[in-house]
C-alpha cells in the first residue's frame, strides 16, 4: 500500500506514484521552466519595443524620402541635373536680391541729400553710378 506521503496521479497509460523527493524535484523544474519562460517574456517584450522603433524609423524615412534621395544621387544624369538647376535658382535668387537690397539702399541714401556734409558725398555718388547709366 502507499503510505500517507505518497499520492497516486491516474494517467490514461497507467499510475503514477509520487513521492516526497519526485514531489520537490518537480517543483524545482516548473520553477525553472517559470524563469524561462520570464527570460522570453522579457525578449519577446524587447522584440516588441525593437519592431515599434523600426516602426518609427521606417515613417520617419518615408517622411524625407529616403528612397528618391538614394535614386536621385546615384544616377549620374539626375544628379547633373539637380546641380544645375539648383545652380540656376542659387543665382537668379542672389542677382534678385542684391538687386533690392541695392534699391533699397539707394533710396534710404536719397533720404540724407539734404543733410550738409554727407549729402554732398551722397550726391556725387547718384551722380556717379547716374553717369554710367
Amino acid at each position: 500500500m502507499l503510505s500517507s506521503a505518497e499520492m497516486r496521479i491516474s494517467h490514461r497509460k497507467g499510475v503514477f506514484i509520487m513521492t516526497p523527493e519526485k514531489n520537490d524535484k518537480l517543483l524545482q523544474e516548473l520553477e525553472h521552466t517559470k524563469g524561462e519562460l520570464e527570460k522570453v517574456l522579457d525578449e519577446l517584450k524587447e522584440i516588441k519595443e525593437t519592431n515599434r522603433l523600426l516602426q518609427q524609423f521606417g515613417l520617419f524615412f518615408e517622411e524625407i524620402r529616403l528612397a528618391d534621395m538614394i535614386r536621385n544621387y546615384t544616377t549620374p544624369k539626375r544628379l547633373l541635373w539637380t546641380n544645375f538647376v539648383a545652380g540656376l535658382a542659387k543665382g537668379l535668387g542672389l542677382t534678385i536680391g542684391t538687386a533690392i537690397v541695392l534699391a533699397f539702399f539707394g533710396a534710404l541714401l536719397s533720404k540724407f541729400l539734404s543733410l550738409p556734409i554727407i549729402g554732398d558725398y551722397i550726391r556725387q555718388i547718384i551722380d556717379y553710378v547716374q553717369s554710367y547709366q
